[in-house]
């Protein structure tokens, strides 16, 4: 296996690789979140609940998604991490377009169960991949510009998703954004070089020794509290954070009485402007602060977290479009911060041959209660507060969720007074 290595080379080399991972994980959440917008009209044609739109979007992505994330990482710490992407890659784009040709709730909820099959192998390995192109110094902005495809991927499927199933039919959104991440396939494949493992982190820049057996990862990673307070903060943050880019759509429509191609430009642009702007700034911050030190790379989240949660509360209620979307631009931006620095924290606990297992281990927790709860949960307490609040139900549920973003601001607060004693130096 040809091995490409990093050094003085490696800054071009790693920002062609960051530009092609980063265009993959765009079609990644275009694939991930183009249901939210989309459950409009599903809704109406399919006739479903809230409940079960939440269900389809969070449970039926999570239970393979998840699942599978951790063995797929245990192979990637030991074989071709490229391979393992350009596949994972092509298994969601197919069973995304799948999505475009079921005809009830069922045949949707297997097709959204397969595109988590897929996407279980698509961002653990990035993780660790993107670890051993660029320095632990640059880290936390490489992440964040890799994550840079959370807010970019889901704005296109906002856009897009709206306007296809506007002036088409929404089958045709999951189709078209199916059939064009195929097309992506040979480029992750062809466009990346395996890297060596680890030399950005041993002396003399070899590669660090083989992968351990996962239950030594498990016992490394249970020796460090700091790895748990990251991965439930994450997670709770998550609950409010998917939960949000599935409802809002919903919650726009309700209550500002959009139709589908308003929603989708106005939330679009929420979610675009805001969550660049907040993904790169937190990238930045925690290259600038952690480096000397580490508690910073879990307090500049939670700080932003206690933040996002008022300013939310203040865009639910906000009086006009205009005022809204300043509202909610503001805790947009800082409810991605977390993304660079939580990321690059994770890569630092653990010897580089444990990065992708340590990740898909993160992911497991985040992504399990995150997908699996967020959007079901909004969708429940939707339902039954119904009763009490009629047609402004679904905003009381999502009022009532922003404590979820306190719980998080906590454990990230607990876990800055430990990272630095957890630390992997070498």
């Amino acid at each position: 296996m040809h091995q490409a290595r990093g050094g003085s080379g490696g800054a071009t080399s790693g920002g062609k690789v960051l530009a092609i991972l980063l265009l993959a994980y765009i079609f990644n959440f275009i694939d991930r979140q183009i249901i939210g917008v989309l459950a409009v009209p599903i809704k109406a044609d399919l006739g479903l609940t809230d409940t079960q739109l939440g269900l389809m979007g969070g449970l039926a992505f999570a239970l393979f998604y998840t699942g599978l994330g951790i063995p797929i990482a245990w192979l990637a710490d030991r074989r071709n991490r490229v391979t393992i992407i350009a596949v994972s890659l092509g298994l969601w784009s197919a069973f995304t377009a799948l999505c475009g040709l079921t005809q009830n709730f069922w045949q949707l909820f297997l097709a959204r169960m397969g595109v988590g099959v897929g996407e279980a192998g698509g961002v653990a390995p990035c993780y660790a991949l993107i670890s051993d192109f660029f320095p632990p110094e640059r880290r936390a902005r490489a992440l964040a510009i890799f994550s840079l495809g959370i807010p970019i991927g889901s704005a296109l499927g906002i856009f897009f998703g709206g306007w296809i199933a506007s002036h088409i039919d929404w089958r045709f959104a999951f189709i078209i954004i199916g059939l064009a991440g195929l097309l992506l396939v040979p480029l992750v494949k062809f466009g990346i070089k395996e890297p060596v493992r680890g030399a950005y982190d041993t002396p003399d820049g070899r590669a660090s020794e083989g992968a351990p057996p996962f239950m030594t990862v498990a016992r490394t990673l249970a020796g460090k509290p700091s790895f748990w307070l990251l991965s439930f903060g994450a997670a709770s943050g998550s609950i409010l954070g998917y939960g949000l880019i599935f409802w809002l759509p919903s919650f726009f429509k309700r209550s500002f009485d959009l139709d589908l191609m308003g929603v989708s430009w106005f939330y679009g642009s929420i979610v675009l402007v805001g969550g660049v702007a907040g993904t790169w700034l937190g990238g930045w911050l925690g290259d600038r602060v952690g480096k000397d030190r580490p508690g910073a790379y879990a307090l500049i989240p939670a700080i932003c977290f206690l933040l996002a949660a008022p300013a939310y509360a203040a865009g639910l209620f906000a009086p006009s479009l205009a005022s809204g979307w300043i509202l909610f631009v503001i805790p947009q931006m800082l409810g991605l911060a977390w993304l660079g620095p939580i990321l690059a924290a994770v890569q630092h606990i653990v010897p580089p041959t444990m990065r992708a297992t340590a990740s898909a281990s993160f992911l497991f927790i985040n992504n399990l209660i995150g997908i699996g709860f967020g959007t079901f949960v909004f969708g429940f307490m939707s339902d039954r507060m119904t009763a009490a609040h009629g047609e402004d139900a679904l905003q009381y549920s999502i009022l009532y969720g922003l404590g979820f973003y306190l719980l998080s601001a906590a454990l990230y607060a607990l876990a800055a007074r430990r990272l630095g004693r957890d630390w992997y130096r070498g």
